[in-house]
């Protein structure tokens, strides 16, 4: 299992998905179970497909920035900043555990909305 090769294939995993076909994203990058731990999401590989399907069609000028990836044993983190319709914007957090053979299986995320005004002048990516 390269770490490389495993944030190459979050991030591949994750823009195919998301940018609307996530049935590709299933049947390249995920191994024979998938694990969901998002409550909005159904477990399980048709439960990924049906919620992304169901962005896609809502959703459709959704865009994604991928800041950055760090791998660690079988697990990728993937941080990034998303920008839905009317300027609302998130970031993003989310984890992937990969098994033996390279491919996807469990999924965590944490999603928080950009607020309009913040204390800093930091960006939250």
């Amino acid at each position: 299992m390269s770490l490389a090769k495993n944030k190459e294939n979050a991030i591949a995993f994750y823009k195919t998905a998301y940018y609307g076909d996530p049935q590709k994203a299933v049947d390249l990058y995920v191994g024979d179970v998938y694990i969901q731990h998002n409550p909005d999401v159904s477990d399980g590989k048709q439960g990924f497909v049906d919620y992304f399907n169901r962005m896609q069609k809502e959703y459709p000028d959704k865009s994604i920035e991928f800041v950055r990836a760090v791998a660690e044993g079988d697990l990728v983190a993937l941080h990034t900043h998303q920008i839905w319709p009317g300027d609302d914007q998130y970031i993003t957090m989310d984890f992937f555990r990969f098994d033996e053979n390279g491919k996807i299986v469990e999924h965590w995320d944490s999603i928080q909305q950009i607020p309009k005004t913040s204390a800093n002048d930091n960006t939250m990516y």
